[in-house]
């Protein structure tokens, strides 16, 4: 059985390119295509982070939370999207996100994210347990939830 990875509550950082259509009339991204920018991220870090084996038994989505933080105008450069995990259970999981300038290109933080995802049998249509080495990875990555403005005393 191979070793479960070490710890590593550093952040993955994905960068995600933007795409004209992001753009709405106020000339910045909107923001439901920063569900789209997530997303991206996600699915690039999955492959990091477990290879295509995860995406293939299949993820879904539970729930969004975002709060946005500056206006994000639409440029040639990417953005850095930066993800862990905040919570494991034994069939669920939490991301969260920074959405950042990439390093070299600002220092403006535009959004911080959490998403909800559960581990799913497609075949059984129903929520499956987490392998033990999904498990692993999960927890090696695991550090604390993003502070959000609003839930401040």
């Amino acid at each position: 059985m191979a070793e479960p990875p070490s710890p590593d509550p550093s952040p993955d950082t994905v960068d995600v390119p933007l795409r004209w259509s992001d753009m709405d009339a106020y000339g910045h991204v909107n923001n439901v295509q920063f569900l789209r920018l997530l997303e991206d991220a996600r699915v690039t870090a999955f492959e990091r982070w477990f290879g295509k084996d995860l995406l293939d038994h299949g993820v879904l989505v539970t729930r969004h939370e975002i709060e946005y933080l500056a206006p994000l105008p639409f440029r040639h450069a990417p953005v850095a999207v930066d993800l862990w995990c905040t919570r494991v259970t034994a069939a669920a999981f939490d991301l969260a996100y920074d959405v950042r300038d990439p390093d070299g290109v600002g220092d403006l933080h535009y959004a911080r994210a959490a998403t909800g995802l559960v581990v799913y049998d497609f075949t059984r249509a129903a929520p499956r347990r987490l392998a033990a080495d999904e498990r692993d990875v999960l927890t090696a990555r695991l550090a604390p939830a993003p502070a959000f403005r609003w839930r401040r005393p």
